[in-house]
């Protein structure tokens, strides 16, 4: 793998991982076409997962410190006899909200896992999938806006946020998309909708990072060519930066109803793909 190739990959995956076009997707789609097996960069995958977990960091760094702050007091009041106290106040509401969504995708992802990882093998798969993001992306811009808050959201809500957020274990189902989508159909209100996607992609993410990081530790066992060690540290830095901008950018996107400008995108990119994998 060469420098190029890192900061394209880099780039990809900071942007294609919070704007609702498919990280998975777009990196299959790449390393088909550089012609790198996925085999051979699962540690720069691991890598750039992690510099996208960073541009959470930088964005939401504040709401997280929250979090984690209000994770030990609640953990205090258990063990002081208080209770869960879900309803303490709205960012404990917000860490249970975010815990119970991780659930349903945690188990459909387990399940499925091999069914899912066996798409990555298919650009015509991957295809059909950026087809289907963009279309749900455009009917959900038909939705009248929701007006729940933190306040009003169930946790239904929060499942059916999760179980939309499993479907983008498949390459080519963009999980921004997907979640934004299932929590704008929840009627939660944009700005929540937004906020609440990219938190509960922290535990997706490290999720995935976990996962990966066996298969990454045998690949460096088997032997590490030091001449990726740079086009690695550029990707990662890369992919840091440009996910800072496309968190930035979801943010004014969803504020001003414009998803539905990354439907024409994907349906392109989509019947591309299709078309390519049925002439080869």
């Amino acid at each position: 793998m060469t420098i190029f190739e890192g900061i394209i990959l880099g780039i990809v995956q900071g942007l294609a991982e919070f704007l609702p076009i498919s990280s998975s997707g777009h990196l299959a789609i790449l390393q088909y076409i550089f012609g790198i097996e996925g085999d051979k960069v699962l540690t720069f995958a691991v890598l750039l997962h992690f510099g996208t977990l960073i541009s959470l960091f930088i964005v939401y760094y504040k709401e997280i410190v929250d979090l984690v702050v209000e994770l030990f007091k609640t953990i205090k009041d258990v063990f002081t006899g208080k209770g869960l106290r879900v309803n303490a106040n709205e960012t404990r509401r917000l860490g249970f909200m975010i815990i119970v969504a991780t659930i349903p995708t945690a188990l459909i992802g387990f399940i499925f896992k091999d069914l899912f990882a066996g798409l990555y093998n298919s650009l015509l798969a991957i295809g059909i999938c950026l087809i289907i993001t963009g279309t749900i992306l455009w009917i959900v811009e038909r939705i009248n806006q929701g007006k729940k808050d933190i306040n009003h959201m169930k946790f239904k809500d929060a499942v059916l946020v999760g179980i939309f957020q499993s479907f983008a274990i498949a390459p080519g189902i963009s999980r921004s998309g997907a979640t934004i989508v299932g929590s704008l159909f929840s009627g939660l209100n944009r700005k929540l909708a937004v906020k609440f996607s990219f938190l509960i992609s922290i535990p997706s993410i490290v999720g995935a990072v976990i996962l990966e990081i066996p298969d990454a530790i045998k690949q460096l066992d088997q032997g590490f060519d030091t001449a990726l060690v740079l086009p690695i540290l550029i990707g990662v830095i890369v992919s840091t930066i440009s996910g800072v901008i496309a968190i930035k950018t979801m943010i004014r996107v969803i504020s001003n109803k414009r998803l539905y400008f990354f439907s024409f995108y994907t349906w392109v990119i989509g019947v591309l793909v299709i078309i390519y994998s049925l002439s080869i």
